[in-house]
């Protein structure tokens, strides 16, 4: 009973109240009428005339026979009609319970329609690519005020205190992220100024290149939280772009970088639409997180676009430490990085493949990963086509 969805239920306790009020009612009419029926033919026999006889006639032997013959065409005509009331009966009520069923379920779903269009209402927002978004939905329920009605303005009013919510946080993270830029642009120059005098000491020149290692760290978190946080906004406007033309720029890029690596190519036309920033943007952290985390002496990474299934596909594979299975979905939340642990120094700030997931899911695609037997990682892709 527990495994029935509701609507079913529902007409389950319709149709058995129905088929119990029936057989009610049918038991209480063959009570009725049996009471009511004594006699099928309205006779008695004892009001049975008994006409005079002569003695040796056998007259008396008759009449008894007659009063016993209409005795058992008495029992026999109530009994015909009582079992013909249980047999009919019976099949009426089957019929009409039947039909009282079906009714029943379309009562209950007509009845259930409102919630499920609540469940509808949530499930697109929990389906949704990026937290926050599909907030903007409401379930908008008309009709009388009642339970249902109740739920589903409840409903809609956490939507929207949830929907200004992410709202006021990504406008926070864009602000902040603008407002530091400035300070760090500040320092940067200033700390580019002491350094390139003339009679700047030896010991100063080292300082000042360690400040501008940190201040470039700080730069490069900074845009890496505002890339973030317009790329979980919905895309408003589209430019057709190729995947193999955007790993083409970035891999020559790249190769001059971080020469150490092999970089293998093959790059096929994926032509694709969309924000050309942010795609940039997914393709280069892609290319340099598989160059960063990778073996110091023979490593190699491959890059490959294309069109898989009609979609166009970016899929980037590397060489590096064994990565566990149950590791790689962390990988993508911001901040998390492999084992979790928050390493300093060149091993990056954790945001590159949330920013990844983030910028393709604004696009209406997907990326996924998954671990190398012999270390590293396959990251893949995956946007509609232009």
């Amino acid at each position: 009973m527990k495994r029935l969805t509701i609507r079913a239920r529902l007409t389950l306790i319709y149709g058995g109240l129905f088929l119990l009020a029936g057989i009610v009612l049918l038991a209480v009419t063959y009570v009725l009428v049996d009471q009511r029926m004594p006699q099928p033919f309205g006779v008695k026999l004892r009001d049975l005339p008994v006409p005079a006889t002569t003695p040796g006639s056998g007259g008396g032997q008759n009449i008894e026979m007659l009063r016993s013959l209409v005795e058992q065409a008495q029992d026999e005509a109530k009994r015909n009609a009582l079992e013909s009331l249980l047999t009919q009966g019976g099949v009426a009520l089957v019929v009409v319970s039947a039909v009282a069923i079906a009714f029943g379920w379309l009562l209950a779903g007509r009845a259930l329609q409102p919630l499920q269009q609540v469940t509808d209402t949530a499930r697109r927002i929990a389906g949704a690519d990026t937290a926050g978004r599909g907030l903007h939905e409401r379930i908008a329920l008309t009709g009388p005020r009642d339970e249902v009605r109740e739920l589903a303005d409840t409903f809609d009013e956490m939507l929207e205190r949830l929907d200004r919510s992410f709202d006021g946080q990504r406008r926070f993270v864009a602000n902040a992220s603008h407002e530091l830029r400035t300070p760090l642009a500040l320092n940067r120059a200033l700390v580019e100024l002491a350094v390139t005098r003339p009679d700047a000491s030896e010991e100063t020149r080292r300082l000042g290149e360690s400040l501008l290692a940190v201040n470039e760290r700080h730069e490069r978190l900074i845009d890496g939280l505002l890339t973030l946080a317009d790329s979980e906004n919905e895309l408003t406007e589209r430019t057709p772009v190729d995947l193999a033309e955007v790993c083409a720029h970035l891999i020559d890029q790249a190769g001059q970088r971080s020469p150490a690596v092999a970089v293998r190519r093959t790059l096929e036309p994926a032509p694709t639409s969309g924000d050309p920033v942010l795609l940039e943007r997914l393709t280069f952290n892609l290319v340099e997180n598989a160059l960063r985390h990778n073996l110091p002496a023979d490593g190699w990474v491959e890059v490959r676009t294309g069109l898989v299934d009609g979609r166009p596909t970016l899929t980037v594979t590397n060489t590096g430490p064994v990565v566990p299975g149950y590791d790689v979905e962390t990988m993508f939340q911001p901040f998390r990085r492999l084992s979790r642990e928050r390493v300093a120094g060149t091993r990056g700030f954790g945001l590159g493949l949330s920013i990844v997931r983030a910028v393709a899911r604004a696009h209406g695609g997907t990326a996924e990963a998954q671990p190398r037997p012999a270390g590293g990682l396959i990251v893949t892709v995956t946007l509609p086509p232009g």
